[in-house]
């Protein structure tokens, strides 16, 4: 379920989300994001609601995760149009977030690349570690070395564009999170959700997890012991690059991706 209604964008303050399937909505980003005086207006891209041609009346641009490849254009035909909005913003200096595929969707649309995990996925509550230039990364620079994050993607980012600034990684991922031009960020955990959100997961692609050697429920369990620091790290998070976003928006700090 999404968060925040569909609004005219004709006030510079709403943040353009683009939701690529049903069961992958903003929730807590959204909720932070909405919470913080933001509105969002959610393109249900799977429902066929169109993008917009540009960013023109939006302070901000989101893009969710979603279980389609980032370059399968064939099951997702509306990803061109994301790649699209994604440069736009990049060389536009508006504030960007990538969440999961929409990490991934950055990093494509800009010259990295991305792969199918040979190993198979990554799920359940991972801890992050920290890089050095997340010390003073404006929307990253509070998270705690350690800090765990909801996993579920079968897809990674293999190479990184050019100019990205690596900021946070893992054991068994390395690109964890990384800023791109002068206000995007992307990120290949979600910090949109908590337990109940996986548990639809697992119930929909359980039986391909357990098929490579997975634990759908114990993935489940890890998230759902780990939800009360999910909600206080990533909530913050949130409201980090909702910062950026309204600073944008009125003209007083957009541009300066370090504090």
């Amino acid at each position: 379920m999404t968060t925040g209604i569909r609004v005219a964008a004709d006030s510079g303050t709403d943040v353009l989300v683009v939701q690529h399937e049903e069961e992958a909505g903003p929730g807590l980003v959204g909720e932070r994001l909405t919470g913080t005086g933001l509105r969002l207006d959610v393109v249900r891209a799977w429902r066929g609601e169109a993008l917009p041609p540009d960013l023109s009346g939006h302070a901000g641009l989101l893009v969710l995760g979603g279980s389609v490849n980032c370059e399968d254009e064939g099951a997702a035909p509306w990803l061109p149009s994301v790649r699209a909005l994604v440069r736009e913003a990049v060389a536009g200096g508006t504030p960007l977030l990538g969440i999961c595929l929409g990490g991934q969707l950055i990093a494509h649309a800009l010259g990295g690349s991305v792969t199918t995990r040979p190993r198979g996925p990554e799920v359940g509550a991972v801890p992050l570690r920290r890089l050095p230039a997340a010390e003073r990364d404006t929307v990253l620079g509070g998270v705690p070395d350690g800090a765990l994050a909801a996993q579920w993607h079968w897809d990674e980012v293999d190479r990184l564009p050019e100019g990205a600034v690596p900021l946070l990684t893992g054991d068994d991922c390395p690109h964890q999170a990384f800023r791109v031009g002068s206000v995007g960020w992307a990120v290949q955990f979600h910090p949109e959700v908590g337990a109940d959100a996986v548990a639809a997961w697992a119930a929909e692609d359980g039986a391909r997890l357990r098929a490579v050697g997975g634990d759908p429920n114990a993935a489940v369990r890890t998230v759902r012991e780990a939800e009360p620091e999910l909600r206080t790290v990533w909530g913050a998070v949130s409201e980090a690059w909702g910062a950026v976003v309204r600073a944008h928006a009125d003209g007083s700090g957009a541009g300066t991706p370090e504090r």
